[in-house]
């Protein structure tokens, strides 16, 4: 029987996260943090920390290796400014369903709610931080640590995942207290398991139906044998956004991107969503500038472990489970009912093919930068996108054939986001290829981080599109302001001399023969590597028609 220890709040934290197999650590010390870190050096046989260059960083970059799907991203930054800093890592963990856990200190127990103006005091952290994530609590002192970090780890990890927050007082992470740490402070969760009805209901529309279409999203990554198998049983077009894209392969005929599935839109009868908020159907395919009731048709069967997403879309069948059983319900329902197949692949492949050659023909540039990545990149490397003109045409325009490969800011549509979240990407799949695509302004967010990625010998590719400002917001301008262009205009540095300053390696280039040589070149080093696109100011074209397709576009015949 394990005995209670004497240790310090800072190592009691530490040692409850080791309790959960942590071994990936992102931080900033800070004075109210010093403690966590030095337990941090008592354990560094089994921790391996980044420091980053900035508190955003560290937060986004244990974003990505949660969304790369490694685990739980665990890091540390100074109360108050530092945990502002790292809050749009927060949001977007939050918003993109990433279990990603933030821990800090706070002002002496003295000084709390006092108003005195410690250092880096807030009027009320707790409650700040927890607007915009899944819990956030305060471990009063170090006996307390154990079952707050497991309760963190539950709230984390359990149902929809989500960002959570963890603090302790200056004054008590010094504190030594009594503390019993478990050898293991993993618990078995239980599995959300369906109502038999809504299994039969969800049939019943299935038998119903003439063309069905299944949605997924992030939700659905953990079931990706038992849809691919619905899928070919069924026959049916399988349509991801982001973070759903890859749980069918792009280069099977029913995995489709967003933009294909919309052409088959018009014929849809029934909509099978498995872990999606549905942002596609119901917000870009819709008004996407002010809300609408969903439609009554097509009808929509819901399979979401979140209770609140059948509130904000209520679902004619709505299935409050885990997705991997819920599929495999209805998969063992559909194989006894002997539902026959549907025959859309042809419709599916169709679709795919118009949508390819439409997109090839309009943004051209784009496309040509996406197919040598894509060509480059190895199947289950990763592509981090960022808000830029590449990145938005990669939504569609970059296939993607496994899961968790395709990483971006999500809903928040984080600028600035990309490149730390790729470094947290490689950390946690250091033996795999990264590439981050960004634009010249979002990089400017955490340029700095190029001497992360040399200290670390993290290889993350990054191709960066200098085209001298922000082309949406300029585009924006000309269309809608009479091209009264302000404030989306910029002058660079020169992108070369600085990543050569900072320890990596760097190319430029000015056409399509030149990138693909220099992106090889990079790849098959593993090192750090800058690839600078030089791009005419204003000579992208947008891809915003494909990722708000006009409800009058025309649909493919079937």
């Amino acid at each position: 029987m394990q005995k209670p220890r004497l240790m310090k709040g800072g190592e009691a934290i530490v040692n409850s996260l080791l309790s959960h197999n942590v071994d990936t650590f992102f931080g900033l010390p800070g004075v109210q943090t010093y403690e966590i870190f030095d337990a941090l050096y008592t354990h560094s046989d089994k921790v391996t920390l980044y420091v980053p260059k900035h508190e955003q960083t560290a937060g986004y970059m244990a974003y990505g290796y949660a969304k790369s799907g490694a685990g739980a991203g665990i890091f540390s930054v100074v109360p108050g400014p530092g945990v502002l800093n790292a809050g749009a890592a927060l949001c977007t963990a939050q918003g993109a369903s990433a279990p990603v856990m933030c821990i800090t200190g706070q002002v002496p127990s003295g000084f709390l709610g006092k108003g005195y103006g410690h250092l880096h005091e807030l009027p009320d952290q707790l409650a700040t931080v927890g607007s915009f994530t899944k819990s956030a609590r305060r471990i009063e002192h170090g006996a307390q640590a154990p079952a707050l970090v497991n309760d963190a780890f539950e709230q984390m990890t359990t149902g929809r995942p989500g960002a959570v927050h963890l603090e302790m007082t200056w004054d008590e992470l010094s504190r030594t207290s009594s503390v019993l740490i478990s050898e293991s402070g993993i618990h078995e969760r239980s599995v959300a398991i369906p109502e038999a009805f809504d299994v039969e209901n969800a049939i019943e529309l299935i038998k119903e139906s003439k063309f069905p279409m299944l949605f997924v999203g992030g939700g659905a990554t953990g079931a990706c044998e038992e849809i691919q198998e619905l899928a070919n049983l069924l026959e049916i077009p399988v349509v991801a956004h982001r973070a759903g894209r890859g749980v069918v392969s792009e280069s099977e005929d029913l995995g489709l991107f967003g933009y294909a599935g919309r052409l088959l839109w018009e014929h849809v009868d029934l909509v099978i969503a498995i872990g999606t908020r549905l942002e596609m159907p119901y917000l870009r395919w819709q008004q996407y500038d002010r809300y609408s009731p969903r439609p009554s048709y097509p009808k929509l069967v819901r399979i979401d472990i979140d209770p609140m997403e059948h509130v904000r879309w209520p679902a004619d069948v709505a299935i409050t489970a885990d997705a991997k059983v819920a599929v495999a319900a209805l998969l063992s329902e559909v194989k006894a009912g002997g539902i026959a197949s549907f025959r859309l692949a042809a419709a599916a492949r169709k679709a795919k093919e118009i949508a390819k050659a439409q997109m090839n023909a309009q943004l051209a540039p784009q496309m040509e930068l996406l197919s040598v990545i894509r060509r480059v990149l190895p199947k289950d490397g990763f592509f981090v996108d960022e808000l830029c003109q590449l990145g938005f045409a990669s939504w569609n325009g970059f296939p993607i054939y496994e899961p968790r490969t395709f990483v971006s800011s999500g809903p928040q549509g984080t600028l600035g986001s990309g490149f730390p979240t790729a470094l947290g990407v490689k950390a946690a799949h250091p033996e795999r290829a990264v590439v981050s695509v960004t634009g010249d302004g979002g990089f400017m967010f955490a340029a700095q981080e190029l001497v992360t990625a040399a200290t670390y010998k993290l290889g993350v590719v990054v191709v960066l599109i200098n085209n001298g400002g922000f082309a949406n917001v300029r585009r924006d301008q000309e269309l809608r302001f009479e091209s009264r262009v302000i404030a989306a205009d910029f002058d660079n540095p020169d992108f070369q001399a600085m990543s050569n300053a900072l320890g990596v390696q760097s190319s430029r280039v000015r056409d399509i023969d030149q990138f693909e040589s220099a992106l090889k070149a990079a790849m098959e080093r593993n090192e750090p590597w800058l690839i600078e696109v030089v791009v005419d100011r204003g000579s992208e074209p947008t891809p915003w028609p494909f990722i708000h397709p006009a409800k009058s576009l025309e649909s493919v015949s079937v």
